[in-house]
C-alpha cells in the first residue's frame, strides 16, 4: 500500500522517538529515588514559574476548539487556569512524597541448596499513554511514569496539541537542567489517528501501551495493540437500592455518585431499586434525582405507574451508557439477585455499589459482582486513586491481568527474580 509522504514522515517520526525511549530507559530504571524526586519538585517549580507560557498555548488550544465546534463541556476540560497549574504542580509533589516502588523485594528465600533469591519490583520500560483533551494528563503521565522508572511516550489529542507541547516542552527543559536525556518524556504527533496505530504496534520498542479517555479510544487501542496494553475502562457504574436500605443515605450516596462529577468514570450512570421497596420510596427515589437537575431515563410506562413524571424512553443503549452528563438510567429489579444480574449484563467492570443494611445482601452482592470495585453503602464516587491512599493515579484498569482497579506506581512496574550462588550448578 502506497502511503503519503507526510504519512510517511508520521510513522518515522513516532518510531524515532520510541528508539530514543528505548535508549534512554536502562539510565532511568537505575535512577536513584533522591534524584528523581528532585527533579520532581525542579518540574513542578518550573511549572509554576511558567504559567503565562503555558496559559498563553492553552488559550490559543481553546481558540481553535471553539473555531472547530467542540462543546463548552469538552472545552472545559481542555482549559486550564493559573489555579489549575497550581494543581498540577502539586500532584508532581505528591508524586516526589510518594514510596518508590523500585527495588522493592516482594518475597524470596535460601533454597535447600544455599542459593538466595528474591523477586523485586522492576519499571515496565517505555510506557505509551494514549489519552484525549485533558493537559494535566501529560503531566500526571510524566509524574508517575518517572517515579516508577519509566520513560513516558505521550500521545495526546490535537485539541490540546499547543498546551500539551508547552508542558511537555517544559518538562524536557528541566530534565536537560539535570543532567538527563530530554527524551525521559516525548510528545508524539497527533495529527492522524495513525499516529496511534504507530504507537501501539511498535513492539520491540514500546514495552506498554495504556489508553485513557472514552469508550471508542479504549475499545480502539486494545483491540488493535500488538504492544501489551492495560485497559483503563469506562464507568457504566451501577448503584442498586435495597429493600433493606436506610432511605435518607441511598439517597445521599446516589446523588453523591451522579452529580458530584458527571464527567468522571466513577460516576453512577444506573440506578437500580428493589421492586420490593413501596412504591412511595421508589417514587422518592425518581423524584430526588430530578430535583437535583438529572434526567431519568426507564421504562415510562413502569415508572409512570409509581407516579413519575417526564422520564425519556430507555431502551438497551441507555443501560449499556456512560452518560458523563446529568443523565442517569433507571430500572425496577427484583432483588439483589436481579441487581446483579442486570449489572453482568450490561456492567463495564468499573464500580458497583449497594445500599442496605442486610449483612446477607452485602456479602451476595460483594461475591457475586464482577467489576474493579464494589462498594457496600458507599457511593461510586471513591473508586480514585488518591481516595485509596495511592497518591496520583495513571487510571482505573477494568482488566483482570496485571492491575485492575486504581493504577498507582506499583502498577507501574513489573518484577524480576535476582538468584545468587557461589558457583552452584544443577544436576
Amino acid at each position: 500500500m502506497t502511503i503519503t509522504p507526510e504519512r510517511a514522515a508520521e510513522r518515522d517520526d513516532v518510531l524515532a522517538k520510541a528508539r530514543a525511549a528505548k535508549a534512554v530507559a536502562p539510565r532511568l530504571a537505575t535512577l536513584p529515588t533522591p534524584e528523581k524526586d528532585a527533579l520532581l519538585h525542579a518540574a513542578a517549580d518550573e511549572l509554576i514559574a511558567r504559567t503565562d507560557d503555558i496559559l498563553a498555548a492553552n488559550q490559543r488550544d481553546i481558540e481553535a476548539g471553539r473555531e472547530e465546534g467542540l462543546d463548552e463541556a469538552l472545552i472545559d476540560r481542555l482549559a486550564l487556569s493559573a489555579e489549575r497549574i497550581e494543581g498540577i504542580a502539586s500532584g508532581l509533589r505528591q508524586v516526589a512524597g510518594l514510596k518508590d516502588p523500585v527495588g522493592e523485594v516482594l518475597r524470596g528465600g535460601i533454597m535447600p541448596n544455599g542459593i538466595t533469591m528474591k523477586q523485586v519490583r522492576v519499571p515496565l520500560g517505555v510506557m505509551g499513554m494514549v489519552y484525549e483533551a485533558r493537559p494535566n494528563v501529560t503531566v500526571d503521565a510524566f509524574g508517575l511514569a518517572l517515579k516508577s522508572g519509566n520513560v513516558a511516550l505521550l500521545r495526546g489529542s490535537k485539541s490540546a496539541r499547543q498546551s500539551n507541547a508547552a508542558l511537555v516542552g517544559i518538562l524536557q527543559d528541566v530534565a536537560a537542567s539535570r543532567g538527563l536525556p530530554r527524551e525521559i518524556v516525548q510528545l508524539l504527533p497527533c495529527d492522524t489517528h495513525d499516529s496511534v496505530q504507530d504507537l501501539i504496534t511498535a513492539r520491540g520498542l514500546v514495552d506498554v501501551v495504556i489508553p485513557r479517555g472514552g469508550a471508542r479510544l479504549i475499545e480502539a487501542v486494545v483491540t488493535n495493540a500488538t504492544v501489551p496494553a492495560i485497559e483503563t475502562g469506562t464507568g457504566n457504574c451501577h448503584f442498586y437500592i435495597d429493600r433493606d436500605a436506610d432511605l435518607d443515605s441511598a439517597i445521599e450516596m446516589l446523588l453523591n455518585g451522579k452529580t458530584r462529577r458527571v464527567s468522571v468514570c466513577n460516576a453512577t450512570e444506573t440506578a437500580l431499586i428493589d421492586a420490593a421497596l413501596p412504591a412511595t420510596d421508589q417514587l422518592r427515589i425518581i423524584t430526588a434525582l430530578q430535583e437535583a437537575g438529572v434526567r431519568v431515563h426507564g421504562d415510562v410506562d413502569k415508572l409512570s405507574a409509581l407516579g413519575a413524571r417526564d422520564i425519556a424512553p430507555a431502551t438497551d443503549v441507555d443501560w449499556a451508557e456512560e452518560y458523563l452528563s446529568m443523565d442517569i438510567a433507571v430500572q425496577i429489579v427484583d432483588g439483589v439477585g436481579g441487581a446483579i444480574e442486570h449489572i453482568a449484563r450490561f456492567s463495564t467492570m468499573h464500580t458497583e455499589a449497594i445500599a442496605s443494611l442486610n449483612a446477607i445482601t452485602l456479602q451476595k452482592f460483594a461475591a457475586e459482582v464482577d467489576a474493579a470495585a464494589v462498594m457496600l453503602n458507599a457511593s461510586t464516587a471513591f473508586t480514585d486513586g488518591e481516595q485509596y491512599g495511592m497518591g496520583a493515579e495513571i487510571g482505573i484498569s477494568t482488566q483482570k491481568l496485571h492491575a485492575r482497579g486504581p493504577m498507582a506506581l506499583p502498577e507501574l512496574t513489573s518484577t524480576k527474580w535476582i538468584l545468587e550462588g557461589a558457583g552452584h550448578t544443577r544436576v
